[in-house]
């Protein structure tokens, strides 16, 4: 209903623009020298009606295109301190007087006066909204001669260092740490969260359960499982573990993936990103944006394995090369073992030969301990035995 009445507003305004512009032409003649022969009349309501249906077409574009400004200067606005929205305000309004001065001198421009003064005042507002704030300790000091904002200041100052004692903590120190799909799905990091290595505040966007929610609704099974485990997890956290966990309602309507709306975000409130996402991480990092990955966090508490070192693994499938085969440890490390082909499904002991780190994990390579021993020369079968007994 509201939008209907804005859409409305915006098609009559667009249309006493028309209206008036077609004023502004009849007075200079341009239709004329255009070779429009029609009444006055005529082009008054051609021009009203042409407007009039231009700002019925633009106006949902300009209502989302508002909400989102909106919404973006909410979220910077919040993030600035008191004292510098004062000092940027007056700022502001001196400087709106200043242009308010001389506009009038604007006024006798026949049609482009009234345009000189609206671009002067915006730019004097602005000049004087960026020093007022750039200059706040200067604007405020001398609002300080004043006893009675000398006094405001004094009871605000008191007011807001009593309620940033009661929290403990400043807004502007907020340790936030957000979350993405991925890694409340992973499940990983409610165990991470139980440890204590975790501080601050899990911060979860409201896209970020938008997604999950369609993930659990969706038709295909697996994917309805995984979604359910991530609300599983999120619930598991919230109500299990001593860190707090806040929704955060911000979105960027102007943004359609969830990972960009995650990069985004992080910079906006300046909070590094949870995730497991290779490929989120490094645009992320790209971005000026930090991140604290899962993965890494798993491969750097793996077991440091030195060449040489004995293990011993079972065999579970084949390699990519002749005679290779596969094993892993119980943190999941692939161990590919040469020569491994003929134990599988056997559990052998085997040499570390080298180790490979990757940005995907830590890969051993192996070699049977057996087929590395020297046999003795000049042994039947039989006699290779009875020696090894």
């Amino acid at each position: 209903m509201i939008r209907n009445l804005i859409r409305g507003i915006i098609t009559l305004l667009l249309g006493a623009v028309g209206f008036y512009l077609n004023y502004v032409l009849l007075r200079l003649d341009f239709l004329k020298t255009l070779g429009w022969s029609l009444s006055p009349a005529w082009t008054y309501a051609v021009m009203t009606i042409l407007f009039a249906v231009l700002g019925f077409l633009v106006a949902p574009v300009s209502i989302r295109s508002f909400i989102a400004l909106m919404r973006w200067m909410d979220s910077r606005l919040n993030r600035v301190p008191t004292h510098d929205l004062m000092s940027g305000a007056i700022g502001g309004i001196i400087g709106l007087i200043i242009a308010s001065l001389f506009s009038n001198s604007f006024v006798t421009i026949t049609f482009f006066g009234p345009l000189l003064a609206v671009l002067l005042s915006l730019f004097l507002g602005y000049l004087g909204l960026t020093i007022g704030m750039k200059r706040r300790e200067d604007v405020l000091g001398f609002l300080n001669f004043i006893p009675k904002f000398r006094d405001r200041g004094d009871k605000a100052d008191k007011v807001e260092k009593q309620k940033e004692a009661k929290s403990g903590r400043s807004r502007e120190l907020v340790n936030y740490k957000i979350l993405d799909t991925s890694v409340i799905i992973d499940g990983r990091i409610a165990d991470i969260v139980k440890t204590g290595f975790i501080e601050g505040i899990l911060l979860i966007p409201s896209f970020v359960l938008e997604e999950l929610r369609h993930i659990a609704d969706s038709s295909d099974l697996l994917k309805r499982n995984r979604g359910r485990r991530g609300l599983d997890i999120l619930n598991q956290i919230s109500k299990e573990t001593v860190i707090k966990v806040h929704i955060h309602e911000q979105d960027f309507d102007d943004i359609n993936e969830v990972d960009s709306k995650l990069v985004r975000l992080g910079q906006v409130l300046g909070s590094p990103l949870l995730t497991n996402d290779y490929n989120l991480n490094k645009v992320a990092e790209l971005q000026g944006v930090k991140v604290l990955n899962i993965n890494e966090l798993a491969n750097a508490l793996k077991p440091i394995v030195l060449p040489g070192e004995e293990m011993q693994v079972q065999v579970m499938k084949e390699g990519k090369e002749p005679g290779q085969g596969v094993a892993y440890l119980d943190d999941g490390t692939m161990i590919v073992v040469d020569m491994g082909r003929r134990y599988m499904g056997q559990s052998v002991v085997v040499l570390v030969t080298s180790v490979l780190q990757t940005a995907a994990g830590r890969m051993i390579f192996a070699k049977p301990k057996s087929s590395l021993e020297k046999k003795p020369m000049g042994l039947r079968p039989t006699d290779e035995v009875n020696a090894i007994g």
